[in-house]
């Protein structure tokens, strides 16, 4: 299991071609092209990579322009927009084909005393030890897979998740539009707070659409219905590891004109907010 978060780390150890752009290549995970927090993470170690290491992200907001290609490598140019006493600002833009794929911008600061109040309160829920794991669950749905999906279903992921009240993709009925779900990296990670981020950005893109299809008894797995990632934020709160559980609590609180809107709340497993997400995304069906 270990070389699954191994493989992760690799994909997201871009290479340098100049002092300002960087290179990446791309794992496909089941989708019709590249995974959207993929993208994000890569990014995110593209703008590290620019910033005294002293300065950690606090903010990141992109935006998704085109489906990336998973044959093409992606190059990442930044602009080192802003170096100031207290806050340093990037600009990244992915590109493929001569082409933007996704632009991003992220704000970075060095950790600083202040005051402090957290007004989030973790949902209760089971813990993760009494939830079987997203991997148990689809093989009570084997039957149902198409064929062709098996390959992709049957991938082991180096992210674990444990959703809490799942929902059978190939057969979803009507629920309200929450959702909480533990997930941890599969193996032990260095003591590097900059990758941690980066990997909590890669897993942030899990399930977050999707909970705004849950009222309408929609899934991605259903040929009527297409979906997209069109923006994606994230504020970092804390410092915190993900190869220790953490709880994803999501909640959809609009849906209209073929867009849903959902918010994220991650916490560690003693209830402390370490990271907020909100993502709109694309939800017609055909």
């Amino acid at each position: 299991m270990h070389d699954l978060i191994e493989g992760l780390v690799h994909l997201l150890d871009l290479e340098r071609l100049d002092d300002n752009l960087f290179r990446g290549e791309s794992k496909d995970i089941g989708g019709h092209s590249v995974f959207g927090g993929q993208v994000v993470a890569q990014a995110l170690i593209a703008a590290q990579r620019t910033v005294d290491p002293a300065r950690l992200c606090h903010s990141l907001h992109a935006y998704f322009l085109r489906p990336g290609d998973m044959k093409a490598p992606i190059i990442f140019e930044v602009d080192r927009q802003r170096d100031g006493g207290s806050f340093t600002m990037r600009r990244v833009v992915a590109i493929q084909h001569g082409q933007s794929i996704f632009n991003m911008a992220c704000s970075f600061q060095a950790h600083e005393q202040g005051v402090e109040h957290q007004d989030s309160v973790m949902p209760e829920v089971p813990s993760w030890k009494d939830v079987p794991s997203e991997a148990e669950l689809k093989e009570k749905v084997r039957s149902m897979i198409p064929e062709k999906l098996l390959k992709i279903f049957d991938q082991p992921s180096p992210i674990e998740l444990r959703p809490i009240h799942p929902t059978n993709p190939f057969n979803p009925k009507p629920t309200e539009p929450r959702k909480n779900v533990w997930l941890k990296a599969v193996g032990t990670l260095p003591d590097d707070q900059a990758l941690h981020q980066a990997l909590l950005a890669y897993a942030s893109d899990f399930h977050l659409l999707g909970t705004s299809m849950l009222p309408h008894s929609m899934s991605f797995f259903q040929p009527q219905v297409q979906s997209a990632s069109l923006d994606h934020s994230i504020w970092f709160h804390d410092n915190f590891r993900i190869d220790e559980w953490l709880l994803y609590a999501m909640h959809s609180p609009w849906a209209k004109n073929a867009r849903g809107l959902s918010h994220g709340r991650i916490f560690t497993e003693s209830g402390k907010l370490i990271a907020s997400t909100v993502q709109e995304g694309l939800i017609r069906k055909r």
